[in-house]
């Protein structure tokens, strides 16, 4: 085993999903390579930041500003009510004559009832309707911010930050199109393997949609580390997916694919037929 199989397996092996035999060749080359217990301390401390990440939040002005719409909404509201009330008290008056008080008595009170009572039971349900379509507006915004920053985020020199941008995909609850795009992009061409594997990790989870399915398939000839191959097995077997039984038939056939991911490969097969 040679520096760079064990860098590709280190996180595998921070994890503890290495098998016996693989980790124990590890162990014993870790023992006496000084290189590589530098990249593993390194790698460690990376998984260790990953679960620190900080969330983003909505910024504040964006508070500020849905508040002071409501504000503005209740003030209209208000005048808006009492304008109405007191045309009609008016109207009352100029009717209330007493000669025809005795007529309109009775009709008036009942049509007054009526009237007050619908207009009241009207604007008391408007506000709740505004301030649901208002929150339902932000909750759209702040989503479509969540989804450009993680797609920026996606293109950043630094494995780190693409890192962290997989990350946001968990507080997507609406992933479109564009998103799988990205990751799919991301898993098949970035250059550094954690990526690659946090990639499909989230990508396993989106696995209901048929793009996704379709696009890890067809990611398996694509991969090129012995540590995603792997990873894209266990996935495939993880979501029974019968279409990836080709393509790991042709990475049996090429001859610079690792002697470990063949037998990987073939017990997947088995247990996909």
């Amino acid at each position: 085993m040679n520096c760079d199989n064990v860098k590709e397996q280190l996180p595998e092996w921070l994890n503890e999903q290495l098998p016996a035999a693989e980790r124990a060749v590890l162990d014993a080359h870790l023992a006496r390579c000084p290189n590589c217990q530098q990249e593993l301390s390194a790698t460690r401390q990376l998984w260790q930041r990953l679960g620190t990440l900080p969330v983003p939040e909505p910024r504040p002005e964006m508070q500020t500003r849905f508040y002071a719409m409501l504000d503005e909404f209740k003030k209209e509201e208000k005048a808006s009510h009492r304008s109405s009330w007191a045309g009609l008290v008016q109207q009352l008056k100029q009717w209330w004559e007493p000669r025809q008080a005795m007529r309109l008595a009775y009709s008036l009170l009942l049509l007054g009832v009526g009237a007050v009572a619908g207009y009241w039971l009207q604007y008391r349900q408007t506000p709740t309707v505004a301030y649901k379509q208002q929150i339902d507006t932000l909750s759209t915004q702040v989503e479509e911010m969540r989804q450009l920053m993680m797609l920026s985020l996606l293109e950043n020199p630094s494995a780190t930050e693409r890192l962290r941008a997989v990350s946001y995909t968990k507080e997507i609850t609406d992933v479109d199109g564009r998103v799988i795009d990205a990751l799919l992009t991301t898993l098949n061409n970035d250059p550094n393997v954690n990526v690659r594997l946090v990639t499909l990790e989230a990508l396993a989870e989106l696995a209901n949609d048929a793009r996704v399915r379709e696009g890890l398939v067809q990611s398996l000839t694509k991969q090129e580390s012995p540590l995603v191959q792997v990873a894209l097995a266990d996935v495939m077997v993880q979501l029974q997916e019968k279409k990836s039984i080709k393509p790991m038939r042709q990475l049996l056939r090429r001859e610079d694919t690792n002697d470990l991911v063949k037998s990987k490969l073939e017990q997947t097969i088995r247990d996909l037929s």
